[in-house]
């Protein structure tokens, strides 16, 4: 049965850097899922373009694994292994669609074990917790765009392959690598196609992860909204899964 509760654990790392919170405001994602195809250059996969009408998104759970203080970067992956995943997100205002240049756009998800750092042990495994592996976050560029490597998440109990989202404006960069003050616009999460997580979760390193893994239609989270609830466009970067993936969506922000 799946967990629906999502009650808050005990957090094992230590962060610094407090981020102010701001008005939740709801949020919109373009794009639809394409059949997994190989393509001859990552760079193929263009963020998808802010449609000429936005439309808006409900605001989804922060979950009990946020940690503050995330670091500025553009590769969180640390040591951790996986499947690449190459994420272009546009942010855009949702009244105009005009792209927003300059916010921090933050990620936080599970590691191919379905752990997240600072809360290691939660899904039954043992291994090493620094507390930033698979955090972080990235300014948009001019047109919107926030550019983020990482890893094709794993799965822990009670939940479908998901990673956490923020979209943060006016936020101070700070010397330590993280940021500070600014104002959190959308909080939201983003799904992976059920038949391409099948064929990673089939694939070492993900078939380690014993846990019984929750799909798509049966998360208590995802409402089967498509894109406009975070599904992301996946293209394959090469003829296999362990290759890799680029994902690609656009949200719309209230500013």
């Amino acid at each position: 049965m799946t967990d629906t509760s999502e009650a808050t654990p005990t957090p094992v790392g230590r962060r610094t850097v407090l981020i102010a919170t701001g008005a939740t405001a709801a949020a919109v994602a373009v794009g639809t899922t394409v059949p997994e195809a190989p393509t001859a250059d990552a760079a193929d996969a263009s963020p998808v373009a802010a449609a000429a009408v936005c439309t808006l998104t409900k605001e989804m759970t922060e979950g009990p694994y946020y940690l503050d203080g995330a670091l500025v970067r553009s590769d969180i992956r640390e040591t951790k292994t996986g499947f690449v995943l190459k994420l272009a997100l546009t942010v855009v205002n949702d009244d105009t669609c005009a792209p927003i240049p300059n916010a921090l756009v933050e990620i936080w998800h599970a590691d191919v074990l379905g752990e997240y750092s600072g809360y290691v042990g939660n899904n039954g495994h043992n291994e090493a917790d620094n507390g930033t592996f698979l955090r972080g976050g990235v300014l948009t560029d001019a047109g919107g765009v926030a550019t983020i490597t990482t890893v094709y998440p794993g799965w822990y109990r009670g939940r479908c392959v998901h990673i956490h989202v923020k979209v943060h404006t006016g936020v101070t960069l700070t010397s330590d690598g993280s940021f500070t003050g600014g104002t959190e616009v959308h909080t939201g999460q983003l799904f992976f196609d059920e038949a391409i997580t099948a064929r990673v979760g089939a694939l070492s390193p993900y078939s380690a992860n014993t846990v019984t893994r929750t799909t798509l239609a049966q998360d208590s989270i995802y409402d089967d909204g498509g894109a406009a609830s975070g599904l992301l466009t996946l293209k394959a970067i090469g003829s296999s899964p362990s290759s890799g993936y680029t994902g690609t969506l656009t949200l719309g922000v209230e500013v």
